[in-house]
């Protein structure tokens, strides 16, 4: 599959990153490694961004500055057209990060030696902002039904202590890719609104559902019992590749608790730059065009990559319905650290015990085709290589398109 017919834009050629101070790429440098680890999609930002951003410099001054009122439109406008979320300015607070965010939450809510629960394998930053707020982390793993991950209610509420104060929810779940239901994120809330605990929902990867027939579900917006114990983290880093800029939001609606987080940030937390202002608001305002393509895009690479695990003995995978990042269970390769493992075959991955899973890896395919098939063949070689199957087919068999 080559860039979308309909698509005036360019995912297929690669930009070059190397000597660009680019985290994702600098890991690396000075060596053949393909980069395919954190969450950064190696493609321009989206053209209507590019140009606000000359525009806004070319002004030249870059003070202080607050969010744009057209920005705040375009915020609420996305809100209730993409979410029907009917939100209001007041209840918008800015960030300069969603690490940020989760990072303020667990500090507004409750107190030192409270306990706050997240279900793995979860983005890193769940795991560590409890414990840099003083609170105990709960951590209960997903359950696998051998379809899907999905949440483990009975250990969940198993779970639960007399101090536990809040639970830090990834929807669209990164790394497993789920896009979860409105019946899953019902019981959620429910267990949450019986024992009191407020649920801090990361959703920033709301704008990456792949598969057609699915939609976000906001879990705020479910009823107004359940935003009143919600914080909502939100950016357009994810879905424009704009994670540089630093411009993300919480929506709380409950006012004390939106008191509770300001004044967790104060003294601590920087205002968003004017340029991460800038480009959020050509992003969720002029973008659209641009968005669509790179779903098209990004719906190919994620087939390819599920073609080559499910023909790739040693390695599976459940189906991605958002986000570009594939969680492949490597359980079955005789290697201790598989990231290691396919990091010396020239490819970087990131690590699934970062994430609370060992013997996984998360595979970012947000770059150009040629670039992931390039990675897919060295993944295919390595592990095809016999010694590393723990039980190892005679011969091998071709998987990638055109080999």
């Amino acid at each position: 599959m080559t860039q979308s017919a309909s698509s005036s834009f360019d995912f297929d050629t690669p930009v070059e990153r190397r000597n660009t101070a680019s985290l994702k790429w600098d890991k690396y440098k000075g060596t053949d490694i393909i980069p395919l680890w954190v969450a950064d999609m190696d493609f321009k930002a989206p053209p209507a961004v590019i140009e606000a951003l000359h525009h806004r410099v070319e002004h030249g001054v870059f003070g202080y500055s607050q969010p744009p009122g057209d920005l705040i439109d375009a915020v609420l406008n996305m809100l209730n057209r993409e979410h029907n979320w009917q939100v209001r300015p007041e209840w918008i607070v800015w960030l300069p990060g969603l690490v940020t965010g989760i990072n303020v939450a667990c500090r507004a809510v409750g107190n030192p030696d409270d306990a706050v629960m997240t279900c793995t394998p979860v983005y890193p930053p769940f795991l560590t902002a409890p414990l840099h707020a003083h609170r105990e982390l709960i951590s209960v793993p997903h359950v696998d039904d051998g379809v899907r991950c999905t949440f483990d209610f009975a250990a969940m509420e198993k779970a639960i202590t007399p101090d536990t104060r809040m639970f830090i929810l990834c929807n669209p779940q990164n790394p497993t890719g789920r896009s979860f239901t409105l019946a899953e994120l019902r019981q959620l809330a429910d267990i949450c609104l019986k024992h009191g605990i407020i649920i801090c929902s990361d959703e920033i990867h709301c704008g990456l559902v792949l598969d057609r027939n699915i939609r976000h579900t906001t879990l705020a917006a479910l009823d107004d019992e359940i935003a009143a114990s919600t914080i909502t983290l939100l950016a357009p880093s994810k879905t424009y590749n704009l994670p540089g800029l630093g411009c993300s939001l919480a929506v709380i609606p409950d006012k004390g608790l939106r008191s509770s987080f300001r004044k967790a940030m104060e003294g601590i937390v920087p205002h968003v730059n004017v340029l991460g202002f800038t480009a959020a608001l050509a992003a969720y305002r002029d973008a659209e065009d641009w968005h669509l393509a790179l779903l098209d895009y990004l719906r190919g690479n994620r087939d390819l990559v599920e073609d080559f695990v499910a023909r790739t003995p040693g390695v599976s995978m459940h189906h991605i319905e958002a986000t570009y990042l594939a969680w492949i269970d490597c359980r079955n390769l005789s290697t201790d650290n598989p990231a290691a493992f396919f990091e010396e075959a020239g490819v970087g991955l990131s690590n699934g015990r970062d994430f609370g899973s060992e013997g996984f890896v998360r595979l970012n395919f947000g770059c150009s085709r040629s670039i992931l098939l390039a990675a897919l063949e060295r993944m295919d070689k390595a592990i095809r290589s016999g010694e590393h199957l723990k039980n190892s087919p005679e011969g091998t068999l071709s998987i990638l398109p055109g080999s």
